[in-house]
């Protein structure tokens, strides 16, 4: 009986050693509103083939359009395969530095030997939660968030836990499609509606076809609010309009 029991143990902990590393917990800081929108699921780690994204240039294109250039840092959040990652590697050379992030362990891990397999050592590779991205404070010079955002079921925790990552004008570049979240976009509306909430300021909006949508850059300069302060956005869902309206009683 002793030896099964020991066996058991032994088993257990065999099983604790090879477990992937859990990220921490979040720290409590208040209650945040929940989102007034459905919540695409993760259906993929890749969005479209790299070949076809590199047929219209979309990753030069959009690289361009965010003002990213070398010895800048970037953090390329949901990163999936490193479509971006790489490129980004590229972009910001060896004076620069890319944190690829994802929230499933397996992707992070795929991402992490295709990092060290290229010889990019100017990119870490970092597990974040859902509603953290979990980035060191005064970081960052561009935040990118290419067609996740609609994957993101707690918008202003995870907005609210990113405002500080940013230095100086850092930006916060969002590109995704214009329709409903459930569909795997965001309509622009919301997606301003939601940053500036949370204390950011949208400075400038337009179409990326080679994207497959549009681009929404952001900028946190304002202050953060205390989470239960935050005004949550309101879908008007009116059969007329083509896509919803957001509003919201936040103060100006």
């Amino acid at each position: 009986m002793l030896t099964i029991v020991l066996a058991a143990l032994c088993l257990s902990g065999c099983e604790a050693q090879v477990r992937p590393p859990q990220p921490e917990k979040v720290e409590k800081v208040g209650e945040f509103p929940p989102a007034d929108r459905p919540v695409a699921t993760i259906v993929s780690s890749r969005w479209s083939t790299e070949e076809a994204r590199d047929r219209v240039n979309e990753a030069e294109k959009v690289m361009d359009r965010a003002g990213i250039k070398a010895g800048m840092t970037v953090a390329d959040i949901g990163a999936g395969e490193g479509y971006y990652t790489v490129r980004l590697a590229e972009r910001v050379g060896e004076n620069g530095r890319v944190l690829a992030q994802d929230i499933v362990p397996e992707v992070r891990d795929a991402l992490a030997e295709r990092v060290a397999r290229d010889g990019l050592d100017n990119v870490s590779v970092r597990l974040g939660l859902p509603a953290d991205p979990k980035l060191p404070e005064n970081s960052f010079d561009r935040v990118l968030l290419v067609h996740m955002y609609h994957e993101i079921a707690e918008p202003y925790e995870f907005l609210w836990r990113l405002h500080p990552s940013l230095r100086g004008k850092g930006e916060v570049i969002v590109v995704d499609a214009d329709r409903q979240t459930q569909n795997h976009g965001t309509p622009p509306a919301l997606l301003k509606c939601e940053f500036e909430a949370v204390g950011y300021r949208q400075v400038r909006a337009e179409e990326t076809e080679s994207a497959g949508g549009y681009m929404a850059v952001f900028r946190a300069d304002r202050p953060r609010p205390a989470p239960d302060a935050i005004r949550g956005c309101r879908i008007d869902r009116d059969p007329a309009l083509p896509a919803p309206t957001a509003t919201d009683d936040m103060p100006s």
